[in-house]
């Protein structure tokens, strides 16, 4: 939880990825810093507790392990510092807390992550913030819902079920011509496939337990953020008591050294995967930005380097039980929430029930999939007993 340090810029990537977030000062000469399991920290002096001087104060505000993400993180997004909390809707949240208070109008795209959208009703609403959803293909036309009170945009790019994507530059300079913080959950993407604070955003989120962890076994948040929100940022954190385990940053860190290699495989997997399944007669549609046919095709391939392995596909004339009945044939793909892990996972999707702004007209039945480290053939020849499965009764 410090502000920039131990920069590796002139590096390409692959190598940052290797070389950040390992300062040697509090490790030696040992490859990965010490798991430190750590609550109270002992001072020399008076003169050290209360001068200020001291490195480290509580484990909750920071360890030598803590640290190491840290400022990896910060490093890779080009911020001005990085908090963890301990899962992606606690730093969606945290993040909306640092950015607005009681008066404050804030805008959140309808296609947001539902979680958020709930954080919003249940806290943000009784807090006496006014939250407004709005139309994430809205571009720079967002400047018309803009008030003299709106204090913050959340923005998510691609939807995390429906795959819209935002024109975030766009965004950024209607919000920003008028000292309006912009955010965005960036976790489809990374900093490795979407440089958000290049591109203008003031705090940028990662469910880290996605493709950070990248092994479905650990529970993170990341949250990075510019200079201009960072201190305040900083002070909610340390105001909300969050703190994230030894182990699982441990952990984090371990996964973010092989991101880059295991995001390449997810995305040749699931290019390849998309590309069969638009061919299928079952399937409407594919949603997937990296798909020339997908309508945010241009703003993906404008602004990012990549994409990730999730994905979404509107099966044809089926019913809700067609399409329980082709998920329940599949042997490979796991039926459960999240992603970013190794394997590959499916689950049904409706977003008719909680869109505000929007409505989503699809006739068909909506899949999402999360394409794994699996074979891709293997892949495919899973989703065909899928589809075998479809002749059961409407």
């Amino acid at each position: 939880m410090q502000k920039k340090k131990n920069c590796t810029k002139n590096y390409h990537t692959d190598t940052r990825l290797i070389t950040t977030g390992r300062p040697t000062e509090d490790h030696a000469c040992f490859v990965n810093p010490p798991v430190i399991h750590a609550s109270t920290v002992l001072f020399e002096s008076t003169d050290h507790l209360y001068s200020g001087k001291a490195k480290y104060s509580y484990g909750r505000r920071g360890t030598p392990t803590t640290n190491a993400l840290c400022d990896a993180l910060t490093d890779l997004e080009g911020a001005a510092g990085t908090v963890l909390t301990p899962s992606g809707l606690a730093a969606c949240s945290l993040a909306l807390l640092s950015a607005c208070k009681s008066g404050d109008h804030v805008l959140i795209t309808d296609s947001v992550y539902e979680p958020t959208r709930n954080f919003a009703a249940q806290v943000l609403t009784p807090m006496g913030v006014d939250v407004e959803y709005y139309d994430p293909r809205i571009g720079g036309e967002i400047n018309e819902l803009l008030r003299p009170n709106t204090s913050a945009i959340f923005t998510e790019s691609p939807g995390s079920q429906t795959f819209e994507m935002q024109d975030i530059p766009a965004i950024v300079e209607a919000a920003h011509a008028r000292d309006i913080l912009v955010l965005l959950d960036n976790t489809w993407a990374t900093p490795l496939f979407f440089d958000s604070m290049g591109h203008g955003i003031d705090i940028t989120i990662q469910a880290g337990t996605k493709y950070i962890v990248g092994h479905s076994d650990v529970m993170l948040g990341t949250i990075s953020a510019n200079e201009r929100a960072w201190s305040r940022l900083y002070e909610v954190h340390g105001a909300m008591g969050y703190h994230v385990g030894p182990d699982d940053v441990y952990l984090a860190l371990r996964g973010l050294r092989t991101m880059s290699v295991r995001l390449k495989q997810h995305q040749a997997s699931a290019m390849a995967l998309a590309k069969w399944l638009q061919a299928r007669p079952e399937v409407d549609r594919v949603l997937y930005p990296a798909l020339e046919s997908d309508p945010g095709h241009a703003i993906w391939k404008r602004d990012f380097t990549g994409a990730c392995g999730l994905l979404g596909f509107v099966l044809r004339d089926c019913s809700q039980k067609q399409a329980f009945a082709f998920i329940d044939a599949l042997e490979l793909f796991g039926l459960g929430y999240s992603w970013g892990g190794f394997e590959s996972l499916v689950t049904y999707v409706d977003p008719r029930g909680y869109r505000t702004a929007t409505t989503w007209d699809e006739p068909g039945r909506l899949l999402r999939l999360h394409i794994g480290l699996e074979d891709a053939d293997d892949l495919k020849a899973d989703l065909e007993k899928g589809f075998a499965a479809l002749v059961t009764p409407r």
